[in-house]
């Protein structure tokens, strides 16, 4: 608490962790470790794993306001790419949010780094300078509502404008605190609720405190960003997310809310994204040993396991596509004649023609990672009801 203009200006506090909620926090962190072991092991399919983790991240937070896209067009994005699918505005804003990430990636690991209120300006311009007549990288000029789409109800009225200054020079200052003893989960918990109560920005406050929430969790530095991230099942579980911020927030700026229910929302969803991630590994794994298989088999260059692992998965693979996935090691046409020798094998089937063209997977290739995703299932679990 402290005095800014004779105001006195609070933020949401996280409660003191009971045994449970300290308990779930080790169990999260065990998985974590897991992971991180799994990780570091020098695996080809790891890259492709990293690449289309970045993507759902992009993907889940995105899809949040609103802005839906396939994992194939964000990952084309996230590649700088062109999109097949994704109408205008959803490119624009899938770009920005992988160009405030593609920030979040780098100073992950910066020694010299200190929060402040004009990183917090420049990550929401880079997310929304698209547009801009939601002032991108400047704070609101005025009121701001929050309206439920379904009942056209007010939900949330944002904290007045004059004190958004203040209330964001106390988030920064708290996220400085250097709190070794409080778990990273909770601060970047924490940091996510406050922004997007404060709701400093005339649009992107959701966006912007779920990445700010993943920078707080890259700075610990036991995983990389787009393995430590949330995002992807806050999208997957959007109406729950939306509905432990009402039920948080309570209509209104109430700093001295409860807040216990967020928290365990919070890490309930590490502690399915860890789950999932070391689920995918595995999957993962079993798929590069069978594809590596398919193509001893069919003699085609190793280089064309990377698309034919997107394909497996259910991803649509094009020529640009490919070459950015092995990283311009062959020329355009060395590239295209890679994928129309893999057609005419029968492992993938074209679409289109020309520059539209697009190659999804045979039904060969579907039934095996069908298959692999058969042996066993994802078993999500509610830690606190373990």
């Amino acid at each position: 608490m402290s005095l800014r203009k004779g105001i006195t200006i609070m933020l949401f506090t996280a409660p003191e962790l009971d045994d449970l909620e300290v308990e779930v926090v080790a169990r999260i962190d065990q998985l974590r470790n897991r992971l991180r072991l799994q990780l570091r092991q020098p695996r080809r399919w790891v890259g492709n794993l990293r690449r289309l983790s970045m993507a759902r991240v992009i993907q889940g937070s995105n899809s949040i306001e609103g802005f839906v896209a396939s994992l194939d067009d964000v990952a084309a994005v996230e590649a700088g790419e062109e999109p097949l699918d994704a109408d205008t505005e959803t490119k624009l804003a899938l770009r920005g949010y992988r160009e405030a990430m593609t920030y979040v990636l780098q100073l992950a690991g910066e020694e010299e780094f200190t929060y402040s209120e004009q990183l917090v300006k420049s990550l929401h311009f880079m997310m929304t300078s698209y547009d801009l007549s939601v002032r991108p990288g400047l704070w609101r000029a005025g009121s701001i509502y929050i309206h439920n789409d379904q009942t056209d109800e007010i939900v949330y009225e944002g904290p007045d404008v004059d004190l958004i200054p203040g209330l964001t020079a106390e988030l920064v200052e708290a996220l400085n605190s250097h709190d070794d003893e409080t778990p990273a989960m909770v601060r970047a918990a924490m940091a996510h609720l406050n922004l997007v109560m404060i709701h400093p920005f005339r649009d992107g406050n959701g966006r912007m405190a779920r990445c700010l929430q993943t920078l707080v969790l890259a700075r610990e530095g036991v995983l990389e960003p787009q393995f430590c991230s949330i995002e992807e099942d806050l999208g997957r579980n959007t109406n729950a997310y939306y509905s432990v911020l009402e039920q948080v927030g309570q209509g209104a700026w109430r700093p001295e809310n409860d807040t216990r229910a967020w928290l365990r929302f919070c890490l309930t969803a590490h502690f399915r994204q860890a789950q999932t991630l070391l689920h995918r590994v595995r999957e993962s794994e079993q798929l590069w040993v069978e594809l590596d298989r398919l193509r001893e088999r069919e003699r085609s260059p190793e280089r064309t396991l990377d698309a034919l692992f997107d394909a497996a998965i259910g991803m649509r693979v094009r020529r640009a596509t490919y070459r950015a996935l092995i990283d311009d090691q062959v020329s355009e046409q060395a590239a295209g004649r890679d994928l129309r020798q893999l057609a005419e094998r029968g492992i993938l089937v074209p679409h289109g023609e020309k520059r539209g063209r697009f190659y999804s997977a045979s039904d060969e290739l579907a039934a095996l990672w069908t298959e692999i995703r058969a042996r066993r299932a994802l078993v999500q679990m509610d830690p606190f009801a373990m």
